[in-house]
């Protein structure tokens, strides 16, 4: 990404990590140490690359309900069987490999979530290949939920898109303003720093 290129490298170091690797080699999910079905079923592995401050999947899914139940039973093989392929797979609560690979398949994009990063690049705005995976997440909470609990879920989740982007629209016209007013940018005296020790503006 340009933004990436422009930061300093120690900003970016965690990001080359996964990034500059060809992602789809097999080593990327299962260990190369330790190459067991059963590892790689694990939502942990998922955590490797998914998580921090620019993509917080881990996070969410781990202080979610569903993540809840997942680390209070996932040593409890009769809840959890990670020596069943996922095909096969009946696990008390959903991990990332259980919606994500759905069926034992490697395309993770295939059944990724509408909300892309938790952003709102797929909120309902009507086209058809919004409708298709919409429909395709709402198949997925079916084998858990209703249809009706999965689509309300989306519902809500469209209305929260909608209100985050009236206040986007509203505090950008108030950086406008005060851009137009000269008071735009504080000095750097008057700014704290960023995680690195860095001020964000210039």
């Amino acid at each position: 990404c340009a933004w990436s290129i422009e930061r300093p490298p120690g900003d970016t170091a965690g990001c080359t990590f996964c990034h500059t690797s060809s992602e789809e080699r097999c080593s990327t999910c299962h260990q190369r140490h330790q190459f067991d079905p059963a590892v790689a079923r694990r939502s942990e592995q998922c955590k490797a690359c998914h998580w921090g401050k620019d993509h917080r999947d881990w996070e969410a899914y781990d202080i979610s309900i569903h993540g809840v139940v997942y680390q209070v039973n996932k040593w409890n093989p009769q809840e959890f069987d990670f020596s069943k392929k996922m095909a096969d797979a009946d696990y008390v609560g959903p991990t990332c490999q259980y919606c994500h690979l759905r069926g034992g398949h490697h395309n993770v994009q295939r059944l990724s979530t509408v909300y892309t990063s938790m952003g709102m690049s797929n909120a309902d705005r009507g086209a058809p290949l919004w409708k298709e995976k919409r429909d395709t997440w709402v198949s997925v909470c079916d084998d858990c939920h209703s249809p009706r609990f999965a689509r309300e879920n989306l519902q809500a989740m469209d209305e929260a898109c909608k209100d985050a982007g009236l206040k986007y629209t509203e505090t950008s016209k108030v950086a406008e303003n005060l851009m137009l007013d000269g008071m735009g940018e504080p000095m750097p005296k008057d700014l704290a720093p960023d995680w690195s020790g860095q001020h964000i503006w210039s």
